[in-house]
């Protein structure tokens, strides 16, 4: 067992919730209060009613997450989202979401680790949200095929490429997630590829006419990394079994 506020305590410190710019409904940081001992922790990418009944299933007593539960702002708790806070109170299991503080950390971040996964080193942040950037980029020497290989290997997923930019890739960003936004910064920054998980329509148009050789990995399969690496360090520190909570949207 570990106490839950030395652990609160390691992720607050390390991640700086409170001081990272997200979106207003992200609420980084503890969301739900739990047992003041936890003696299993469950990490995924999303706080869906699945993932929800599944960590009280397994006796999860601190549930981390890449999305949390309140998107889309204060509302009444009735429906699914009564159904999940209810469900962890009853379970006494607390749940803690990182979105943009977890993307952006440099070891154990969405971006930094695809990065890794792929056989490259992140060489520094791009990918700017409020003036913070939360994604990387990196030197590469790659065919653009051959990153598309690399991709679906590390993700496990089918990779949507739109070759908008040259046959070799040299320089690449990562902003996984919906990071398609990022296509004129990858531009100004002379990248010749840009990786993220899902993009609108118009994207196509904007990486073929900046250049950019575009990768779709998937929003959920580009975002598992950091809520797996970040489960597995606090087990590691805390002497605590953990478990990855697998349900995949495919999308």
């Amino acid at each position: 067992m570990a106490e839950l506020e030395r652990i609160l305590e390691f992720l607050d410190d390390t991640f700086r919730p409170a001081e990272f710019p997200d979106y207003p409904d992200s609420w980084n940081g503890l969301q739900v209060e739990g047992p003041p001992e936890i003696g299993r922790v469950g990490a995924a990418v999303d706080a869906s009613e699945a993932v929800v009944t599944e960590a009280v299933r397994r006796g999860v007593h601190l549930l981390l997450v890449h999305h949390g539960l309140f998107w889309g702002g204060a509302a009444p708790l009735t429906g699914p989202r009564f159904r999940k806070v209810a469900a962890l109170i009853r379970g006494g299991t607390a749940l803690y979401s990182l979105h943009l503080p977890l993307d952006a950390h440099p070891e154990m971040g969405n971006n930094a680790l695809l990065i890794r996964a792929v056989g490259l080193e992140p060489a520094g942040p791009f990918g700017s949200f409020k003036g913070v950037p939360v994604g990387w980029w990196a030197e590469a020497d790659l065919e653009r095929d051959e990153l598309a290989a690399r991709l679906r290997g590390a993700t496990g997923e089918g990779v949507r490429l739109i070759p908008g930019g040259p046959a070799v890739v040299k320089r690449l960003g990562v902003l996984t997630g919906s990071g398609a936004s990022a296509l004129q910064e990858a531009a100004r920054s002379g990248l010749q590829a840009l990786v993220t998980g899902e993009a609108p329509h118009h994207a196509y148009h904007e990486a073929m006419e900046l250049g950019i050789n575009l990768y779709l990995g998937g929003h959920y399969a580009t975002e598992v990394f950091g809520v797996r690496a970040l489960g597995a360090r606090l087990g590691e520190m805390f002497d605590l079994p953990w478990d990855f909570l697998h349900f995949p949207t495919g999308l």
